[in-house]
């Protein structure tokens, strides 16, 4: 592969450069520099203000949701010309961060599976930053089991009436979902019979998040952010349009959003490479600098092969885009990498920092608790998006080809599936 600009490369290059030197928010580059493992971080201004303005302004010039096409906010770009974008914009990309969700999983499945209208309105309020989503799949009881979901949505009406198929009415509780108090829409996967296979029993919709019925409460985290949220549903009132896909047809709506969601977060995960080799090269150890002893080196060269495994898996996602292919399975590798990666780096930051990477001050400690911070959210990246053991099962299973695991549910209608109640009686 050819990593060289093409002449039409270039200039789009310059042209994104030129754009954003007179654009930026620069007074905001120190924050954005030691923030965005996770979560968006500011102190001076309200980050989702600061991150709706930014986005405002590139979609008015035209550079917003580059990949999307025109008629829904976008600007038609190649896979490769996102890519320029992005080493463009640099830090001020992690402005982009309240948006993730909504351009990495939930606009690309309204894209596949909405109506023609509903695409018009909802994709470029997305693009113009105007609106934020979520996903509402994560529930208590089904773990790690997306299929095993008890959130249920029952039709309220005569489908064969001349009124039409009804609106649904949701109850249930949803878990782990990221930005759920940020978000205006969200993604909601429900189970509508459960009399059949667990796979087959389920259906999407895309909800206003402000409806009447929806309670969200935040889950406060061991670095005292609260990302992830608890979604409560009391008869919530859905219309059928705004059902994505056929009745039933929930898991092949959901395939669309999770294999786009392992592609997003497994190509974008900050992993803390780049930021570790500048902290070696400041730091003092007891043999001297850090990057001239021998040991820290070694780890470095390990870290510097794995970094460039994830940018050309990265690099091949792409290639893969540009012809026109949908993200497969072989996404869940770099989720599955960058994540333990993150840990690792923020482990061996903190031990090369002795005493002081005890410290969480920012003004205290070094590198500004850069690594402190993100060991404390690592664990996080581990689970959400599909935990290690989910994703080690895919490339096993659907990249590998190896055996399936036994499960004993597979076969059994969802309402005769054991449970731990069911037991007792």
């Amino acid at each position: 592969m050819n990593f060289d600009d093409t002449p039409q490369e270039a200039d789009f290059r310059a042209r994104a450069a030129a754009w954003i030197a007179n654009n930026a928010p620069f007074e905001l580059g120190p924050e954005l520099d030691v923030s965005g493992f996770g979560h968006l971080h500011l102190h001076s201004v309200d980050r989702i203000a600061a991150a709706k303005a930014w986005q405002k302004k590139k979609f008015d010039a035209g550079w917003a949701a580059l990949r999307w096409p025109r008629e829904y906010g976008g600007a038609g770009a190649s896979p490769i010309e996102q890519v320029i974008w992005s080493e463009e914009e640099g830090v001020f990309g992690k402005l982009s961060g309240p948006f993730n969700i909504g351009f990495g999983m939930c606009g690309p499945t309204v894209m596949a599976w909405a109506s023609e209208e509903q695409k018009r309105h909802l994709l470029p309020r997305l693009a113009a930053g105007e609106d934020i989503w979520c996903q509402l799949f994560s529930e208590p009881v089904a773990g790690s089991d997306l299929a095993g979901i008890r959130t249920k949505a029952v039709q309220d009406g005569d489908p064969g009436s001349e009124a039409g198929a009804g609106d649904w009415i949701i109850n249930g509780q949803k878990i782990w979902t990221s930005g759920a108090r940020d978000a205006d829409w969200g993604l909601l996967i429900t189970r509508t019979d459960p009399t059949v296979l667990k796979h087959r029993g389920l259906t999407m919709f895309f909800l206003d998040m402000k409806s009447p019925g929806v309670e969200i409460r935040p889950i406060w985290q061991m670095n005292e952010e609260s990302v992830f949220n608890e979604v409560y549903f009391t008869d919530v009132r859905i219309p059928d349009a705004q059902r994505l896909g056929e009745v039933g047809q929930g898991w092949t709506v959901a395939l669309t959003t999770l294999m786009n969601e392992r592609m997003s977060i497994g190509g974008s995960m900050p992993t803390g490479f780049p930021q570790l080799l500048d902290l070696c090269t400041q730091i003092e150890t007891e043999n001297g600098p850090a990057i001239d002893d021998p040991r820290v080196r070694s780890q470095l060269a390990r870290f510097a092969v794995r970094a460039s495994g994830l940018q050309y898996s990265a690099f091949r996602s792409i290639s893969a885009l540009s012809r026109g292919e949908q993200p497969g399975p072989e996404n869940s590798i770099g989720k599955l990498v960058a994540g333990a990666m993150m840990q690792d780096i923020a482990r061996f930051a903190l031990d090369l920092e002795g005493e002081a990477g005890l410290l969480q001050d920012k003004e205290l400690a070094p590198d500004r608790a850069r690594f402190q911070e993100m060991l404390l959210r690592s664990p996080a990246t581990r689970i959400e998006g599909g935990s290690d053991e989910v994703l080690r099962n895919i490339i096993a299973e659907r990249v590998l080809g190896l055996p399936a695991d036994i499960r004993a549910d597979k076969d059994v209608p969802f309402d005769q599936i054991p449970t731990a109640a069911s037991a007792k009686r």
